[in-house]
Parts: C-alpha cells; sequence; structure tokens
C-alpha cells in the first residue's frame, strides 16, 4: 500500500479533454481516490478547448472512469471526487488566457484552502511544453514562494540531444530541477519496483548478477497493434525515438546498473547514468552489423487482414520510418564488459508483452551429462507487462528409467494473486509526485546520456538507404533480427 498524501494542492491538467487524460489519468486519480491516498482537499482541473460545462465535463470522465478503473465504480466514490473536479476553457496559444486562468485557479485555491500548492501535468502535444512553462512564469503561476509548484511533462523529451538541451533549459528557467518530473510510464510499473528488492534483497541474484556468469541479456518490448491513430506522432519519431530512447533504455538501466549506496532517488539515478553513460558508442561499421531496423507490411493476423505501415491513414506511402528496432550493444565497465545485450521492440508482433530474459552460460559438456539429452541454459525471466513476475529455468533429471533432462520453472507470478492490489503505473507516478519522490522520474542526466546514445544511430541511418516494408505483422520482426543473434551464436527468446 502506498503512503497517503498529506498536503492538499491543484492538480491542474493541460490536455485535460484528451484521451490520456481518459484512459489513464483520471482513472488514476478515481483508483487513489478509493483507497484513501488522496489529500480530501486535493482539486482536480481540467485545462481543454471543447466547448464544456463542468457538469458535462464530469459525465464524461464518469463513462472514462467507469471504462477503465481498475476497481469497480463506487457511487459513493465518485460522487465525492467528482465535487472536486473542474473544467477551465481556454485556447493554450493564447497567452493572454494564461491570465484568466491563473486568476481562476487562485480563486479556487482561496475556496478551497489548497495553500498554492499546483501540480502542472502536460499531457498535450511536445509543441506546446515551452509556451505552456514559459506563460505558466510569466503571468506568476510559479512562485515557490511559501508553496510548492511542481511540473509532469509526458514523453517525448525533445527529438534529439540539442532539442531536448534547449527544452530542458527552458523548463529549468522556470522550475528548480526538484520540481521538475518527466514521465516514463514504464518506470512507474509495479514489477520495475520490485526489481531492485528481487535483485538487491537476494545474494542468491545478485552474486551471479555480471558477465561471469551471465552469457547474454535480452529485453524485448512487443506490441501487437499498429500505429493506429498516432500517425503524426509516429510518422515522426518511429520505434527507435518513441520506445528504445526512453522506455528500453531506461529498463536497461535498472537491470543493469550497479548498487546504489541506497533507494533514493539520487542514488539510484547516479548509478542509471553511469551506467547509460558507459555503453559503448558504436562507428558506422558496428552499427550497420549490429542494428536492424523493420517496418511491418500488408498480410494476416489473427485470422485478420491488417494494412502495412505504409497504408495506415496519414502515413506517407513511401515512408522509411521503422516500426520495429533490435540491437546489440555493449557496456565498457567492470561488471559487464564484454557480454552482450540484445533489445528489441515493434509493432505488429505476436503478443503484447515486455519482458528481460537473463541467459546464464551453459555447464561445460563434460563426460557425465554427455549420457543425457535435453540440456538447457539456465533462465532468469522478468515479466513487465502484461503478467508481472519473476521465473527461474534449471534443468532437472525427468523421472523415469532414461536419461532425459527436462526444464524446471519456478514461477512467481506478482499480479496473479494480487491483480486488483497492483496499481497502474499512473497512480504509482502521481502519487509520487504529490509527495515529490523522484525515484521513479527520469533525470536530465539520464535523458542526456540516452539521446546522446541515440543520436549516434540517427546520424547513419539518416545516410543509409533501407528496404520497407521487411516483416509480416504476426511475426518477430525481420530475418535480419534473428540473424543478428545467430552470429554470435544465440537466439531470442519469445516468451
Amino acid at each position: 500500500m502506498m503512503e497517503s498524501i498529506r498536503i492538499p494542492c491543484i492538480f491542474t491538467i493541460f490536455g485535460g479533454t484528451g484521451d490520456l487524460t481518459h484512459r489513464k489519468l483520471i482513472p488514476a486519480i478515481y483508483n487513489l481516490t478509493l483507497e484513501g491516498l488522496l489529500h480530501p482537499g486535493m482539486m482536480i482541473v481540467g485545462v481543454g478547448r471543447r466547448p464544456l460545462s463542468t457538469e458535462e465535463y464530469r459525465d464524461n470522465l464518469l463513462a472514462s472512469v467507469m471504462k477503465h478503473s481498475r476497481f469497480p465504480l463506487r457511487t459513493d466514490i465518485w460522487d465525492r471526487l467528482k465535487e472536486r473536479i473542474h473544467y477551465f476553457r481556454m485556447n493554450l496559444s493564447e497567452s493572454e488566457d494564461f491570465s484568466s486562468l491563473k486568476n481562476w485557479l487562485d480563486e479556487l485555491d482561496r475556496t478551497a484552502g489548497t495553500q498554492g500548492n499546483r501540480l502542472f501535468y502536460l499531457s498535450v502535444a511536445p509543441t506546446l511544453f515551452e509556451p505552456i512553462v514559459l506563460n505558466l512564469h510569466r503571468f506568476g503561476m510559479v512562485t515557490n514562494q511559501g508553496a510548492w509548484q511542481r511540473v509532469m511533462i509526458e514523453k517525448p523529451f525533445g527529438r534529439d540531444l540539442k532539442s531536448a538541451a534547449y527544452l530542458n533549459q527552458v523548463i529549468e528557467s522556470v522550475f528548480p530541477p526538484e520540481n521538475i518530473f518527466r514521465i516514463d510510464h514504464y518506470l512507474g510499473k509495479e514489477m520495475l519496483r520490485n526489481l531492485m528488492v528481487i535483485r538487491f534483497g537476494n545474494a542468491l541474484f545478485e552474486s551471479i548478477w555480471n558477465s561471469r556468469y551471465i552469457e547474454n541479456i535480452q529485453i524485448t518490448a512487443g506490441e501487437t497493434v499498429g500505429v493506429e491513430t498516432r500517425a503524426g506522432y509516429y510518422e515522426h519519431s518511429g520505434a527507435l525515438r518513441d520506445m528504445l530512447q526512453s522506455h528500453l533504455l531506461q529498463l536497461l538501466a535498472l537491470v543493469a546498473m550497479e548498487p546504489p549506496i541506497s533507494l533514493d532517488a539520487k542514488s539510484i539515478r547516479d548509478e542509471k547514468v553511469k551506467f547509460l553513460r558507459s555503453l559503448l558508442k558504436m562507428d558506422d561499421e558496428l552499427l550497420r552489423s549490429h542494428i536492424v531496423r523493420g517496418q511491418y507490411g500488408p498480410g494476416i493476423m489473427n485470422g485478420q487482414t491488417v494494412r502495412g505501415y505504409r497504408q495506415e491513414k496519414g502515413i506517407h506511402p513511401a515512408s522509411n520510418t521503422e516500426t520495429f528496432i533490435a540491437m546489440r550493444i555493449l557496456a565498457g565497465n567492470f561488471r559487464w564488459g564484454g557480454m552482450p545485450f540484445y533489445l528489441r521492440t515493434g509493432k505488429r508482433m505476436p503478443k503484447k508483452s515486455t519482458y528481460v530474459v537473463m541467459e546464464f552460460k551453459s555447464m561445460p559438456e563434460i563426460l557425465y551429462f554427455k549420457e543425457y539429452k535435453g540440456m538447457q541454459p539456465n533462465l532468469l525471466e522478468i515479466h513487465i507487462q502484461p503478467k508481472e513476475g519473476i521465473s527461474l529455468q534449471f534443468n532437472a533429471k525427468k523421472p523415469g528409467s532414461g536419461n532425459e533432462i527436462t526444464t524446471v520453472t519456478m514461477d512467481y507470478c506478482q499480479n496473479c494473486d494480487y491483480e486488483s492490489n497492483s496499481p497502474e503505473s499512473y497512480e504509482r507516478l502521481i502519487a509520487d509526485a504529490l509527495r515529490n519522490d523522484q525515484t521513479l522520474f527520469a533525470s536530465w542526466e539520464e535523458i542526456e546520456a540516452s539521446w546522446s546514445f541515440v543520436d549516434n544511430i540517427t546520424r547513419y541511418w539518416d545516410k543509409e538507404a533501407v528496404d520497407f516494408p521487411n516483416y509480416a505483422p504476426g511475426t518477430w520482426g525481420p530475418p535480419a533480427s534473428d540473424e543478428l543473434l545467430a552470429r554470435y551464436g544465440h537466439h531470442w527468446w519469445n516468451l
């Protein structure tokens, strides 16, 4: 159970009528309210351009809560919560509308007793990050005098290192670093919090968490869907910027970082930055041989005909945007030196799942085992979503008179027995921002290191021709992805 929030505030959502607000943010607020974790005086303000009254806005949100909340609707809880939800209509591109917003929020603060504390959530297009932040400052809504004002920013945080650095400079000119919460919703997943306990709380794992015992580490984030309604964004980001720069590198840093001196936010962030900076940069030859990109074409998936990426609505018919990426990377530190990390992510893959596989080194083929068949490497599987848990696979003799080996699995499923008690990512992230806990949020140093690594790839891609599409929907990506691992005697573990 998370710690309850003890300080009231006004939670202002820019993009209050958007999809993220309806699917994630308000259901998260409802779930936190149901569990008694929010301060009863907390106010929620949705800011948008649609001509809605507060009552109409509340009715729209009720439908979203009923559809997306992990708990069934309790009318008594909703009736109390809805009285604290308000709607403010404004045009975010009109600076003077921020003056009206300031006056309106000040009045709400006086009547609700929120003591001047504000949490601003930017659930808007990235082009609006800068003007919103600057207008909050221009119209005196960020003073941090006698109260706190914080900002939560959705990804993407920049398009490359240069744009990310500029955006960070703008935001830090208004908000101090300790009041900036850069969201990567993967970091809010319950299993990632448990990962540190599993690793650092068990000598069995931590003592062998290195290249001496591990053959390779694989991270897979698969999606079964195509681009859907995100064509405008995805066409300019692709799998590299959308998934690898943020989610996969963050997940990799958590898995591979050195033990922090404590589990506070700064200590964990410092170790993640050290690891990300240890990733070896690749020259053009290695970029060509160690990275595979792909784009799904048309085909049959789960018995249904699906369009190729280039046929999706809003996509250029000759687009070279990648919907799949796989890579082999190395870290230049003592713990992992020489051991490969394999990362892959893609759309239209067979399963929607995110997981980590640690493949341990195989036992030597000593005389004793030559009579036995079926020996497999030990695997430690960390399941992030949709299943949450950890599995350890090892070898045992199959019962009977023969000499056959079978694999045995020790399995812990975190969200099987405790499913209703496992909070969604946004519940954890909102609660942590309200408590001023930055552990699960990316620091600027982490983002800087990630973009530095990714920019090297995009620089090479800009001068390399591709032949798309190159994989069928419902497969694990282009054949070159399997060939990449096969060159080093490895293969993907498709869980």
